[in-house]
Formats: C-alpha cells, sequence, structure tokens
C-alpha cells in the first residue's frame, strides 16, 4: 500500500472508531489491519500453508 493512501485508510479508521475510542483502542485496530493486510499479501504471493498440514505436525485433529 503507498503511503498516501494507508493516510487515507488510517483517516477512515478514525472516521469509523467513537468519539470515546482510548489510544489502546486505535492501536489494537491499526494491528488487526496490519495483520489481516499481510496475510492477505502472503496467501497472494503463496506463502501458505496446507491446514492439513498443520493439523498433521501439531498432531490435530479435524
Amino acid at each position: 500500500m503507498k503511503a498516501n493512501s494507508i493516510k487515507e485508510e488510517a483517516r477512515r479508521l478514525l472516521d469509523k472508531l467513537p468519539e470515546e475510542v482510548t489510544w489502546d483502542d486505535l492501536m489494537h485496530e491499526i494491528y488487526v489491519r496490519q495483520a489481516v493486510e499481510a496475510g492477505l499479501n502472503d496467501s497472494k504471493a503463496g506463502r501458505t500453508t496446507d491446514v492439513e498440514h498443520v493439523r498433521e505436525k501439531f498432531g490435530l485433529s479435524k
């Protein structure tokens, strides 16, 4: 994402939050947004692991 669009998205994010928002609330929203974008970029780039492989690796059932 380009710097200008990050600023625009930050403004949109702030506009969606309630007036009584805390710094912690804001930081959480930014963190979640960044984590989701990173995950989407990894997925688009093919940097994923099949769920069956993860289950097998950690001994998890379906």
